[in-house]
């Protein structure tokens, strides 16, 4: 009986409860009645769910809307319907934040003259500052996008330099490239590997 009250409980606010009660086989009055005991089943189940919904809003780094609460709900076998879902998330103030649109880092230079692979895709080396590998990154802050450029050996894997800028011209390398000079001690002939992005070219 239990179980048919919550049922029609959660979905009270888009379907009649008086219909509900009668496609469930019980009766009107005894659902108000169970509603209305002091810290009842109903009131229990929803602050189980409550925490169980705030969980999963949190796994999901704040971005699942109630559909997707649901939908995870589901998976773990809780019961609760769509809109019992939206209404708890209404009730904690849970709004997904939107996570921004992918952007691309690398943009080709197709004007630019090829430049031969001297990395042949083998990423080893046997020594420090004799192959090193960068590429071009951004996080997104409060302030807005910061770009990060990084210089890593393929010796030792660590990253040797770095430069963080609100742009992505070629200064950005350039001053990664710089920490690294300072903090490597580069072989002569030693290989700088990096996508096709004009920044790299230093165009």
């Amino acid at each position: 009986m239990t179980e048919k009250y919550e049922f029609i409980d959660g979905e009270s606010d888009i379907l009649s409860v008086q219909r509900m009660c009668a496609w469930a086989g019980v009766s009107t009055s005894g659902f108000y009645h169970w509603r209305s005991r002091p810290r009842s089943a109903t009131a229990e189940r929803r602050a189980e769910l409550k925490a169980i919904i705030q969980q999963v809003f949190a796994d999901s780094h704040k971005t699942y809307g109630y559909r997707r609460v649901h939908a995870a709900l589901d998976r773990m076998n809780v019961q609760a319907g769509p809109e019992l879902v939206r209404a708890l998330m209404r009730e904690l103030g849970l709004v997904p934040c939107q996570p921004r649109p992918w952007r691309a880092t690398t943009i080709a230079d197709e004007t630019a003259s090829a430049t031969p692979d001297l990395m042949a895709r083998d990423f080893t080396a046997d020594a420090p500052g004799r192959k090193l590998v960068s590429d071009i990154t951004y996080v997104h802050t409060w302030a807005g996008f910061l770009h990060l450029a990084t210089v890593i050996d393929c010796h030792t894997k660590a990253v040797v330099g770095w430069a963080m800028a609100d742009h992505m011209k070629a200064s950005l390398i350039s001053d990664a490239l710089d920490m690294t000079a300072r903090n490597t001690n580069l072989a002569d002939g030693c290989i700088f590997h990096s996508d096709r992005g004009s920044q790299g070219g230093f165009n």
